[in-house]
């Protein structure tokens, strides 16, 4: 079942008042520009949107390894939707009311990266797994107390398919997951041991090791995958039918394919990164194999947040009208980029950083060489870091034809579902 057609109202913050009552196409249909929405708004330039989806899609095909996107990033149907035409495998979500969203855009494959152990959900879900029988599910878990609770759940609820699940196998200082193999060679046995549930695989999150491209962190993360490699050969021989083997946030991907894609041709290997479409200015620009440091493919900053100044009230600050209720602030700062409509030349804040966020405004620092660059009523165009905590702060988010045009056109609205 579809969702409703969005009618446009004062609960988005990037829609003018004009366009109150009016249904996104009526709206569309009018060729807003970027000059008809007011400020603070954040936009998706939908060039760099696609071309980062195509970029991954070809890597991860060269490389033999499936897609399952992230879902959480955006919670955004249309752009699952795009991940999905471009051949991904299906979605990865974090929650049951996540997994929810997305059956009901349609997502007919889609990996729970979490434990399974709401009743509720369980109940949701035996439901959806009896009634549709080209749904296809897996979650995890990562001890015998969470096989039993979700294998009892799901025996008191009934249903005929049984639920797939991948052994998680963690790291120390982690999030979730076994930390031992022995740990986990006793929750696939409990797996087993179920009538309700199947062993299905071996998964696990590599980004919660570490959060630089040092040596040391490298070497981290390719030792945790190589233990998670060895794990999913061992139980692969008691799987019935092709194993499933789940790794690869969107910092260390390159490395998934390192260890993981030898596999490929006796396992499928689904990589679940999801912060590549979107991408950022900050910490994933950093971080990420195709980020600004690449030789290689490189991804593009899709959000951006433009914000009026609204102050000027020493030297080299600027106070924006855009704050924590706009911007992400979890991974690094806003990064200042332009003055949109001058030229190039002047244009470019050399120099400038976002020294804070209050609820509604940013502290812009200035160059102090360049302090009277800026002017109250201009607006400026920032970089976000970090769009997995971006999104979430939008209901509806103008897809523009370009961040760099002169005047932007909005081809589509962006509806998240949070």
């Amino acid at each position: 079942m579809p969702f409703a057609p969005l009618i446009l109202g004062p609960e988005h913050k990037s829609m003018p008042p004009g366009a109150w009552g009016r249904t996104a196409d009526a709206f569309l249909d009018g060729r807003p520009t970027l000059s008809d929405l007011p400020t603070p708004l954040l936009t998706a330039d939908l060039g760099a949107v696609d071309a980062n989806t195509a970029t991954l899609a070809d890597w991860a095909a060269e490389h033999g390894l499936l897609l399952a996107p992230h879902g959480k990033t955006s919670m955004a149907p249309a752009l699952w939707r795009r991940l999905l035409d471009a051949g991904a495998w299906g979605l990865t979500l974090a929650t049951p009311w996540q997994v929810q969203v997305a059956r009901r855009s349609g997502v007919q494959r889609i990996l729970l990266a979490n434990e399974l152990l709401d009743p509720v959900g369980i109940r949701w879900l035996r439901a959806a797994l009896d009634a549709d029988p080209g749904f296809a599910f897996l979650c995890w878990a990562d001890s015998v107390a969470a096989v039993r609770l979700l294998a009892d759940a799901a025996r008191q609820v009934g249903g005929d398919r049984p639920i797939d699940v991948l052994v998680e196998l963690g790291g120390a200082g982690g999030r979730t997951g076994a930390r031992t193999i022995a740990t986990a060679r006793e929750v696939a046995a409990a797996i087993e041991g179920s009538t309700v549930l199947r062993l299905a695989g071996v998964a696990g999150y590599e980004g919660a090791l570490a959060h630089d491209r040092s040596p040391d962190s490298l070497a981290a993360v390719r030792g945790y995958l190589e233990r998670m490699r060895d794990l999913a050969a061992e139980l692969a021989p008691r799987i019935d039918g092709r194993p499933v083997t789940s790794a690869g946030g969107s910092a260390y991907f390159d490395l998934v394919a390192e260890v993981l894609a030898p596999s490929t041709a006796t396992s499928t290997v689904l990589l679940r990164s999801g912060a590549y479409q979107l991408h950022d200015s900050g910490f994933y620009a950093g971080i990420s194999p195709f980020g600004t440091a690449s030789a290689g493919p490189r991804l593009r900053p899709a959000l951006h947040l433009w914000s009026r100044v609204v102050s000027r009230p020493e030297p080299d600050l600027a106070i924006l009208d855009a704050g924590r209720r706009d911007a992400p602030f979890d991974e690094g700062l806003p990064v200042p980029e332009r003055i949109r409509g001058r030229a190039d030349d002047a244009a470019v804040l050399t120099g400038a950083r976002v020294s804070a966020l209050n609820d509604q405004h940013a502290f812009l620092r200035l160059d102090p060489a360049r302090t009277a660059d800026l002017e109250v009523g201009e607006v400026v165009r920032l970089g976000i870091s970090h769009p997995c905590t971006a999104l979430d702060k939008w209901r509806l988010v103008p897809g523009i034809d370009s961040a760099d045009a002169a005047e932007p056109e909005v081809r589509e609205l962006i509806e998240t579902i949070f």
